[in-house]
């Protein structure tokens, strides 16, 4: 945007219950400029409504829908606002998607444009006035285009020209000739920890190692906070430009301290990047038209194919324009041979001579020109969508020029008979167009598991029913989610409302896709997929099922779905996103890696002598005051109703682990005797002294124990490095922080006493005037540190410390501290409430904000504001709808090809995995991994098995004699070890009686002997490993498991 609209904000607050995961994305200034940003949307079809929900989901101020066409067959492919019934109507698709389109965002005004047909030029134009982003999703003349190019030129709107026809797509951004974009990439800003600034000209500035890289470049500027010992030489919060000289040091230039007194070196502080606005230039649509340049790529292995494509939809959109705006009729040869005409005609720089395969993508288009495909109406609606967002908040990289993406993979080598595309007036009459009726049929026939239903599961149901995956006779869709709606999921989650808030996800996204397409069959469930539900998703389950789609926010649930998938051999279609960036990987058996196969190192956790003595980082006082939430108000909870159960003290007693017995006997304590409020006031005056024990006692303690001026045996300095020496806290009720400006001191004491008078029961009060009234009269103990109390300097001393702390077992004064306790019998019917930290709950946050503020006042870290804490505190996950929508349609395009025409053969590259950067704009499709092979000779023969391979064996519940006599036959191989689990059936050295019995006994009955479980009724198969050696050789063969099918 112009630099004078990068100042004009909107001044309505920001929703940040509903824009929660959104604002990690895009943040509080970028969400503003959208509130007050409006954006044309010219055609919505498919697409136009695709780009259209998810600009009305991300809040931008209004949206006008131009569109005066009515409703074709071929629009229900990718419209999902539009039915059967409407097909032929009189009203146009505009005043048909309003309503529905209004209901996703109270906060966006959602109009349609009067205007009567789609070549009234001039009424077209008058409609750029007072918008923001204008963005054309249907095929209009090329002069057409120009003149709206050029008047979004005049009037500072952004102009966006984007179009889907078959599995091809493309997009073309003009942002004007100075667009100013405030944040390039996204990226959060460097920072890095200040080990030392050199007196030199100019000055040198080392970051601590361990902290890491500090991430900068020439010409970048940074800032500097809680610098010590440069009072006077460098400002804080004063910008300065950097040049990098190395990976961990950067020079300052202009900034001479050669002259600063070697006493004044600086140690310690922060340094934080200043991200820079760039201005970036754009051409106008009818020179880049005629003189492109460079394309953005989607697919490095196709460089040669935006050419094709910027010829081809060129000569379709030509096509429409001598037809009379009609486009081709699918298969139809003579209008294929026409567009290749045409093609040809524009194509000055030969890229379609002697070029069969080029002729063929050409071929396609142009008989599926008229389709709207769901996959790439979202796969562009993603995409584009974030372009018009780039242009109303000047957040991010736009597109520069023309874009183009293809799944021509997923197309037959060459068209079948006319009659096989034929239009049946259906909802489907888009996919028959470019795949064909047979192929249609067996989507219909699908049945797919997808697990979760939060935002991809929405965008992925709803792309399902466009498609009619499992609206067959034969087909059918299972969604399970164990999730409740919450407001924060509205922004993103498109299948929920206001009053869909507190329902289960699974049944109202279920209920919302079937509305879509009520000939979705769906069948929704409640339930976690885990090792625990294996009797409702099991053998029998899985059995019936074409393949699963995983809607995961964790590592762990994908790992195990993928175990699952490995097993019974199904296909998983898996995706994930990361604020702008979106990844998808198709998984399909014996053709390519698991998703298990591959897995990023684990995160590094925070030693536990950092976060108990040594913070500093905000991640550490976040992480600290979590844990401090959770042992107080919850785990003391749960270890008091623990106690108050029992029927006897003694009891209780017996069943504590010996080296925590003192430890939560003295919680108890604590907390039913010694701290037992009966009063709100109590609760105030209990707030007020933990904060004098956590933020100045306990620092005062540590200081006597490592005191300012401390050496260690090397003599250098015990707080220097990432050890910053504390201060303590002295309370005061109108501080405020100066990097959030939050009241901290105030803040800790109201959240505090709220939460203790919900543990125990009593109600609480949040009024500031009786909070100050009450901390007047508190009176505050006098500390003195005391000598003997062990602080552990390292983490081997915090280790040693633990391991003393574990002999630590005294059965005297346990039962002394258990005397001073009230009997479980003399309680009866009390219990404490226990309080799960919940990052969405507002006084949880105030608590974990202030207690994390503090103690990070206390180590001179920089303060946060609630948001950014949320976001730590909270490990969330930043998300935006555009993302979302742009990966589940890229997943979709790849469940078309493994569903496979009857006419083509499909091998690894023909599949896509993908990896989405938004922000920049960065695609990469590439090929899939194949799976790693073993080698084994097996009869003779060699084999080469992978994970997917497994010995099938189908011999219903037979002796165990009978399945080793089988083995041994049919493999040529003797077993030495047969093992279910970690229970050992059969080896060579087992009891020779032993063994004679459980070979009379059928398999299940020797497992059930061993493990003393039962087989669940819907259980198929048994998980065998085996170790055998060859026969003839005698050598030991590497196998998979068998499984063993014995129902």
């Amino acid at each position: 945007m112009s630099a004078d609209k990068m100042e004009a904000t909107a001044t309505a607050e920001v929703d940040e219950k509903l824009y929660s995961r959104q604002l990690y994305v895009m943040g509080h200034e970028a969400q503003r400029r959208m509130m007050a940003s409006n954006a044309l949307v010219i055609g919505v079809s498919g697409l136009g409504v695709e780009i259209a929900k998810n600009c009305i989901l991300a809040g931008i101020h209004s949206i006008t829908l131009c569109d005066p066409m009515p409703v074709t067959s071929y629009d229900l492919g990718g419209n999902f606002y539009l039915n059967e019934s409407q097909i032929g109507g009189t009203q146009s698709r505009a005043e048909l998607c309003r309503p529905t389109l209004a209901e996703l965002n109270p906060y966006v005004e959602v109009k349609t444009a009067a205007l009567s047909s789609l070549n009234d030029s001039e009424a077209m134009l008058s409609l750029v006035e007072g918008m923001t982003v204008v963005v054309v999703t249907i095929p209009l003349h090329k002069d057409l285009i120009i003149q709206l190019n050029e008047k979004c030129r005049q009037q500072g709107a952004c102009f966006i020209y984007t179009l889907t026809m078959s599995v091809f797509g493309m997009a073309f951004c003009d942002f004007g000739d100075s667009f100013v974009v405030a944040d390039k990439d996204g990226e959060a800003a460097a920072t890095s920890q200040v080990e030392s600034v050199l007196a030199e000209n100019p000055a040198v500035v080392k970051v601590l190692e361990d902290q890491g890289r500090h991430g900068l470049e020439t010409g970048d500027k940074v800032t500097f906070a809680r610098l010590q010992g440069l009072e006077g030489f460098l400002e804080e919060g004063k910008e300065y430009l950097v040049e990098a000289t190395g990976p961990y040091t950067f020079s300052l230039p202009g900034v001479d301290l050669s002259n600063m007194p070697t006493s004044s070196a600086s140690h310690q502080g922060y340094i934080t990047q200043i991200k820079q606005p760039v201005t970036m230039h754009f051409e106008p649509y009818a020179k880049k038209l005629q003189e492109p340049g460079d394309f953005m790529l989607s697919d490095f292995a196709k460089f040669d194919r935006p050419p094709i494509l910027h010829l081809a939809f060129q000569a379709v959109v030509e096509y429409m324009t001598k037809n009379n705006g009609e486009l081709p009729v699918p298969a139809d040869t003579a209008a294929i041979q026409q567009v290749l005409d045409l093609a040809k005609a524009l194509d000055s720089n030969k890229v379609l001579e002697d070029n069969k395969a080029a002729e063929r993508i050409l071929a396609h288009m142009a008989s599926g020109s008229r389709a709207v495909l769901s996959p790439m109406c979202a796969t562009l609606g993603g995409m584009i969508g974030q372009e018009v967002l780039k242009g109303c908040s000047g957040k991010f990289s736009p597109i520069s020029g023309f874009f183009y993406i293809d799944a021509d993979e997923a197309l037959p080598d060459t068209l079948a008979d006319a009659s096989l595309y034929a239009s049946c007036n259906s909802r489907y009459d888009s996919q028959i167009a470019v795949f064909g009726s047979d192929m249609q049929e067996k989507i219909q026939a699908l049945q797919y598991f997808i697990v979760g239903a939060g935002a991809i599961g929405c965008e992925m149901l709803k792309n399902w029913a466009l498609m009619g995956v499992g609206c067959g006779p034969k087909g059918h869709v299972y969604v399970t989610d164990m999730d409740r709606i919450e407001r924060s999921n509205l922004s993103r989650q498109f299948l929920f409302r206001n009053s869909d808030i507190d329902k289960f996800k699974s049944a109202t996204a279920a209920a919302a896709a079937k509305a879509m397409n009520p000939a979705l069959n769906i069948t929704p469930y409640q339930e976690k997929v885990a090792p625990d539900t294996e009797d409702i998703f099991g053998d029998e389950f899985y059995d019936k099922l074409s393949g699963v789609c995983t809607a995961l926010d964790n590592v762990e649930a994908r790992l195990y779905v993928d175990q699952r998938c490995v097993f019974y051999r199904l296909p998983m279609l898996e995706s994930g996103t990361l604020g702008t960036k979106g990844n998808t990987q198709v998984v399909v058996p014996h053709l390519t890696e698991n998703y298990g196969a591959t897995r990023d190192p684990p995160e590094k956790s925070i030693p536990i002598c950092t976060l108990k003595n040594f913070p500093n980082q905000i991640q550490h006082t976040l992480q600290w005051a979590r844990d401090w939430f959770e042992g107080e108000f919850r785990q003391a909870a749960e270890e008091v109703n623990s106690y108050l159960s029992v029927s006897s003290s003694q009891e209780y007693m017996e069943s504590l682990q010996p080296n925590s017995k003192l430890e939560t006997l003295r919680l108890i304590r604590r907390t039913l005797v010694e701290e037992r409020p009966t009063s709100f006031e109590d609760c105030i005056t209990w707030a007020r002294l933990t904060f004098e024990k956590l933020f100045n006692n306990q620092i005062r303690q540590l200081l006597h124990n490592f005191p300012p001026d401390q050496v260690t045996s090397s003599g250098a300095k015990f707080w220097s490095g990432s050890k910053r020496c504390p201060k303590v806290l002295t309370f005061d009720m109108d501080d405020k922080d100066p990097d959030a400006g939050m009241r901290n001191h105030l803040d800790f004491c109201m959240a505090a006493a709220n939460l203790r008078a919900t543990m125990f029961g009593i109600k609480g009060n949040f009024d500031e005037e009786f909070f100050r009234n009450a901390l007047k009269n508190v009176i505050v103990p006098d500390f003195t540190p005391s000598d003997g109390v062990k602080i552990a300097a390292n983490d081997a001393e915090e280790e040693k410390n633990d391991g003393n702390d574990a002999m630590d077992t005294s059965d005297t004064e346990a039962e002394q501290i258990l005397a001073t306790v009230p009997k479980p019998s003399a309680l009866a019917g009390f219990r404490l409430q226990s309080i799960d930290f919940d990052k969405d709950i507002d006084d949880h946050m105030l608590f974990v904000t202030a207690c994390s503020n503090l103690r990070a006042m206390n180590y001179s870290i920089p303060c946060e504001d609630t948001h950014r804490s949320r976001a730590i505190a909270g490990r969330i996950i930043p998300a935006i709808a555009t993302t979302t929508a742009l990966v589940t349609g890229l997943i979709c395009l790849e469940l078309y090809k493994i569903v496979g025409t009857a006419r083509k053969e499909l091998k690894l590259d023909a599949y896509k995995n993908a990896f989405v950067n938004l922000a920049i704009p960065f695609m990469t499709l590439s090929e899939p991994t194949a799976p790693a092979k073993t080698k084994s000779v097996l009869k003779g023969e060699e084999w080469n098995w992978t994970a997917w391979d497994s010995l099938d064996m189908s011999l219903g519940d037979i002796t165990m004699g009978e399945f080793m006599d089988y083995f041994e036959k049919e493999y040529n191989l003797d077993i030495s070890m047969l093992s279910y689990g970690v229970s050992i059936l059969y080896s060579f050295f087992a009891n020779k009686k032993k063994v004679e019995e459980r070979k009379t006994m059928k398999m299940t009955e020797v497992i059930h002997s061993i493990t003393k479980k039962e087989f669940p009724p819907n259980q198929l198969f048994i998980i065998l490993e085996v170790i055998a050696n060859d026969k003839e050789t005698d050598e030991e063969v590497e196998l998979p498991y068998i499984k063993f099918r014995f129902r």
